[in-house]
């Protein structure tokens, strides 16, 4: 069957699912294989559970006179229709990538953006090569933006979710030292993001540039059209296309830009922390940009409150957690520590939880960030995962090899009047520390 066939029954059904166990009654199944999963088993229980069709790439499983396509390859046979889908689309996509702060960002410009125009942006980190699709499968066709957030763990990714997503516009975030393992060190990482710009280059796009951050004028330098932004301390409609006033970083990041009149428009964000002002940064000057409002760009940034783990502030008790355990790599956690040590409060603890995908950067990245957390003086410090062991033991510092060895310890505590920074790789699951026993 070929990809036009396929789209024709898509048209019919209006949805695709991948998991068996959420089948949407009418939407086409794709059976797509895993290291420890194999969709083709779960093709026949999918159908029972009211999908349409299975996409299937096993013979095997095929039932005469029950609606299995066999094709070549499930997963090659979703992309090439979400590919197509995305092709009935003349509007802008706008691709989002990089080391920190992509899922925020694509939250921002997604909020922004949707003041304005029928946008359609991932849910959740939906960034990989299954994800890429879904997102794009699920646009509507009034769409107007589409914004696709895109990860990657190695060389040679983005470069394919580009085939995919085809997108107008894009923007890396930053370059950090994050998925070293797979990208073989900094050097990997830029060449792996900068697949972004090398698109956006040979298709004539436009690539959105934060002059703050290291790396991406140079990176995006063969890119025809590209819009800069920055900082400021006096914004100028005469300079740069947008330039932003950073106003506060406590408790919140606040800042300023200029309107279609030029006049200053003052904005505060419920973010925290200097390391979410490029995310702050991309979602105004991107506004600006596509004509939203100036006053929608900031009702829909002072409306936006992070959620799933990332820089959310909890009340406990007396206490304060900020809490970002949604993921950590040593240029993140670094930002997250600093802005620790300048936040308000007199008692504060660091309980850092271990990083993954370093490869063989990971003892001295550790080491680095474990020795920064006791030089920022905080009144404790505590490390939870083996990466961190040694450093721990060498410097006499609290560890727990998990989140459960350290939850009963913690929260026995008598905690009164303390602000906690909670971070660390997903993996580590460090929100569960706040789970009841």
């Amino acid at each position: 069957m070929d990809v036009n066939e396929l789209y024709e029954l898509f048209q019919q059904s209006g949805s695709v699912c991948t998991d068996s166990r959420k089948v949407v009654p009418g939407a086409i199944f794709f059976a797509l294989r895993g290291d420890r999963f194999d969709g083709n088993r779960f093709a026949a229980a999918a159908l029972n559970e009211g999908a349409a069709y299975a996409v299937v790439d096993d013979p095997s499983v095929v039932v005469p006179g029950q609606p299995f396509i066999l094709v070549e390859d499930a997963l090659v046979s979703l992309q090439h229709l979400a590919r197509h889908h995305r092709r009935q689309f003349h509007i802008p996509v706008i691709g989002i990538t990089g080391s920190n702060g992509k899922t925020t960002t694509k939250e921002l410009v997604g909020s922004v953006l949707a003041s304005h125009y029928v946008t359609h942006f991932t849910q959740g980190n939906l960034n990989n090569h299954i994800g890429v699709c879904l997102t794009l499968l699920a646009m509507g066709e009034d769409t107007e933006v589409a914004v696709v957030e895109m990860g990657a763990n190695a060389q040679g990714e983005i470069a394919a979710l580009c085939r995919i997503a085809e997108p107008t516009h894009g923007l890396i975030t930053n370059i950090g030292k994050a998925h070293l393992e797979g990208f073989g060190g900094v050097e990997g990482v830029k060449k792996g993001k900068s697949e972004l710009y090398r698109y956006l280059a040979e298709r004539k796009g436009t690539a959105f540039v934060n002059q703050e951050e290291s790396f991406l004028s140079e990176l995006s330098s063969k890119v025809t059209k590209r819009i800069f932004y920055g900082l400021s301390e006096t914004p100028s409609q005469e300079n740069r296309p947008i330039e932003i006033k950073l106003l506060s970083t406590q408790p919140f990041l606040k800042v300023a830009f200029l309107d279609e009149t030029g006049r200053i428009i003052e904005v505060q964000s419920r973010l925290i922390g200097r390391y979410n002002l490029g995310n702050l940064m991309t979602a105004i000057a991107l506004g600006r940009y596509f004509k939203a409002p100036s006053q929608k760009i900031k009702a829909a940034i002072e409306g936006y409150v992070p959620q799933m783990n990332r820089s959310q502030i909890i009340p406990w008790n007396s206490n304060t957690i900020l809490l970002d355990a949604y993921n950590a790599n040593p240029t993140s956690m670094e930002g997250a520590l600093r802005n620790f040590a300048s936040m308000e409060g007199e008692q504060k603890v660091a309980i850092l939880g271990a990083m993954f995908e370093l490869g063989e950067e990971a003892p001295a990245e550790h080491a680095r960030i474990g020795a920064l957390a006791k030089e920022l003086a905080f009144d404790q410090v505590i490390l939870v995962g083996k990466e961190f062991e040694p450093f721990a033991m060498a410097r006499k510092i609290p560890f727990y090899p998990d989140v459960r060895a350290l939850r009963s310890w913690f929260q026995a505590q008598p905690w009164e009047n303390t602000h906690f920074l909670i971070k660390g790789s997903r993996g580590m699951q460090l929100e569960k520390l706040l789970d009841a026993e």
